[in-house]
């Protein structure tokens, strides 16, 4: 009896082992990337076909002239069943890649970055039109891509950008904050989706607070359950029955705030004095050329990308805590940061260095995550930078500690993950990754 290929695969990965799931996936991720970067390819030459019958209808005929695009759009949609508007964006994007961005669709055929990382370069280098500028952000931001997922690759391409390109952010900027605005879309089941453009620090400092207002408004309600467990009832019953999670609450906070002006619902009042102050926590990194005003090199929002220098400056008038972070002029590496209270100037440094947990593609913020020492210090781990990293404590801390993945730290904060299989996965911290990209900006493309 013969069986199909599709069938002989099949039984094949039901039978895999741990190492072959493993492989398998990478091999059909890579399989898939080259199919992508393929089909961006018959889009831009879609959109080729479009312009060439455009460019042979006269000038005057402006309604006619949009035709062989529409056109091709449509038939194309409908061998794909998909949108013709829809895809006469993708046609126009895969246009801009093909001839814009021919490194990243190569990274892209060879399975080196996945399409999410080409989303990532192409919105961040759009806006630089120089082509040698583009072209050094592109080496530069592919030397990022190819190491990090697009969550962390996001920001840092961003930076990337900003840096390689010959026009100044605060004058793009300027232009963006025009179109700040608010709206509401409609959605199934009586809802609605309420959205709005911001200036990325307020967009953040809002995120922040009602982040905040809803923690403590889920540890009052998690205290006033015990409180009812252990029978001491009077006054936390509204408490004790809150069975909101934290999206939840953060949703009703939102509401609460903007239509009364505070915290206002019963579980909130309950939880959050009137008088208690919540604010945002927002974490800024700019030059101390730029802070003094002497310099014009973009300020960082941590977990965003570039700011400007002016929204940077006005937001460090205001800070209560400074500090000051040296940084190797050789590798980029987090060296030291001086603050006034040596007691958790390590602690300090550790989040300056990792900004993020440290296991793979996670991105918790360094605030949220546990110091932990790379090497046990029940096995004679030294309490040293050099033997710390920050490790969220749900997640990536247990499974450093309860399974079969183990870590080296090496020179720098890089470190050295090997998984179960034995494959190693280098974690390297953002700016030291940040300098390697642009030291590649320095040396020849490869192409």
């Amino acid at each position: 009896m013969n069986t199909s290929p599709i069938a002989d695969s099949i039984t094949s990965i039901a039978t895999a082992s741990r190492g072959a799931v493993i492989s398998g996936a990478e091999e059909t991720r890579r399989a898939i990337a080259a199919l992508q970067a393929q089909e961006l390819q018959w889009f831009a030459r879609a959109e080729a076909l479009a312009a060439e019958e455009t460019a042979r209808i006269p000038t005057s005929e402006g309604r006619e002239r949009e035709m062989p695009r529409r056109g091709m759009a449509a038939e194309l949609a409908a061998a794909m069943r998909r949108s013709d508007r829809g895809m006469q964006e993708r046609m126009r994007d895969a246009a801009v890649l093909v001839d814009g961005f021919p490194a990243t669709l190569a990274a892209l055929e060879s399975g080196r970055i996945d399409v999410a990382h080409v989303r990532v370069i192409q919105d961040a280098g759009a806006r630089i039109t120089d082509p040698g500028a583009r072209a050094r952000f592109e080496q530069a931001a592919l030397v990022v891509a190819e190491r990090e997922t697009p969550g962390r690759a996001k920001p840092i391409i961003l930076m990337l950008a900003q840096k390689l390109d010959p026009v100044p952010l605060e004058e793009r900027h300027a232009e963006a904050a025009a179109g700040r605005r608010v709206w509401v879309r409609d959605l199934d089941d009586g809802m609605a989706e309420l959205a709005a453009v911001l200036p990325a620090p307020l967009a953040y400092a809002i995120r922040e607070r009602l982040t905040a207002h809803a923690r403590e408004i889920v540890a009052a309600a998690k205290a006033a359950q015990a409180d009812v467990n252990g029978t001491e009832t009077a006054g936390v019953d509204a408490l004790a029955t809150d069975r909101r999670t934290t999206d939840q609450v953060r949703a009703d906070v939102l509401t609460d705030l903007l239509l009364t002006g505070h915290a206002t619902a019963p579980v909130s009042a309950g939880s959050i004095p009137e008088t208690a102050a919540i604010t945002a926590h927002v974490q800024i990194t700019i030059p101390a050329a730029t802070l003094t005003g002497e310099g014009t090199e973009p300020a960082e929002l941590v977990g965003y990308g570039p700011i400007g220098p002016d929204t940077a400056r006005h937001l460090t008038a205001t800070a209560p805590i400074w500090e000051r972070l040296f940084t190797s002029p050789t590798t980029g590496a987090v060296l030291q940061v001086d603050t006034y209270r040596p007691s958790v100037q390590m602690r300090r440094l550790l989040d300056a260095r990792d900004e993020h947990c440290r296991f793979p593609g996670c991105r918790r913020p360094a605030r949220l995550c546990d110091g932990d020492h790379t090497i046990d210090a029940a096995l004679g781990g030294p309490t040293r930078v050099t033997n710390l990293a920050n490790l969220c404590p749900g997640r990536h801390h247990p499974v450093k500690h309860g399974t079969a993945w183990s870590v080296v730290q090496k020179p720098d904060g890089i470190l050295e993950w090997t998984s179960p299989t034995g494959r190693v996965y280098v974690d390297i911290p953002r700016r030291v990754l940040e300098f390697m990209a642009l030291a590649a900006t320095e040396e020849p493309a490869p192409f």
